[in-house]
């Protein structure tokens, strides 16, 4: 189990190098108890005005102005090139829930790879925000207060299965599973309950409902216990 670097009581933002909206970005500030940035993520932040209070990566594309006006104590260096700055950071951070922007864009293997990591820590509950979608590993119980006909999809990193309330196709008794049933393009009747038996599913909403999926989170009766790695 990783040292961490930043532990918080409540809410922490992860901001990282690709896209990201700054009034997003300084609405979140304004509410978390911490913020770490991912390498380059600094860069975002201080354009902002926003100050971190870590920042977490190799340091490979962080700029020297970035690195100059931070101070040194809050910047830590993990050499390591076998985990990306999103592992790096995740991993390092004890908080009941992380609110991560600019790790969802254009480059389809970066997508792919911050969701492999939220299937490595399953404990690490997170958010993550993007401009068309927002991202969760779903916990094992969690209830979503949505809009009628809101977008809710389902994609399972591995074989698994659920049961729903609040959705117009239920998912109880399907098997999940990456090469078989996946749930794209369901859609919510109103308020949404999703019940998981293993953390391998991840539901995948439009951007305008991450305040709905970050409230479920915040409340969520139980969450997953750490993977054994």
């Amino acid at each position: 189990m990783s040292e961490p670097i930043l532990c918080r009581d409540g809410a922490v933002l992860l901001v990282g190098g690709g896209e990201t909206s700054g009034p997003a970005l300084r609405a979140a500030s304004a509410r978390v108890s911490g913020i770490v940035a991912a390498d380059s993520g600094a860069d975002r932040l201080l354009a902002e005005s926003i100050s971190p209070d870590a920042v977490i990566g190799d340091m490979d594309s962080i700029s020297q102005s970035a690195l100059a006006s931070i101070p040194s104590e809050r910047l830590h260096h993990i050499a390591e090139q076998d985990s990306t700055d999103f592992d790096k950071c995740l991993r390092h951070i004890r908080a009941p829930l992380v609110l991560a922007h600019g790790f969802l864009g254009a480059r389809l293997d970066h997508a792919l790879a911050v969701l492999s990591v939220l299937a490595r820590y399953p404990d690490r509950t997170c958010l993550l925000a993007g401009p068309s979608d927002t991202v969760a590993l779903l916990p094992p119980e969690v209830t979503l207060d949505l809009d009628p006909g809101t977008r809710v999809s389902l994609w399972p990193l591995a074989p698994v299965a659920g049961r729903s309330t609040g959705l117009r196709w239920p998912i109880e008794g399907l098997a999940f599973a990456p090469d078989g049933a996946v749930g794209t393009s369901n859609a919510a009747t109103g308020p949404v309950t999703l019940f998981m038996d293993a953390p391998r599913m991840l539901v995948i909403l439009p951007a305008a409902a991450a305040g709905s999926l970050e409230a479920g989170l915040a409340a969520r009766p139980a969450s997953w216990p750490a993977r054994a790695i």
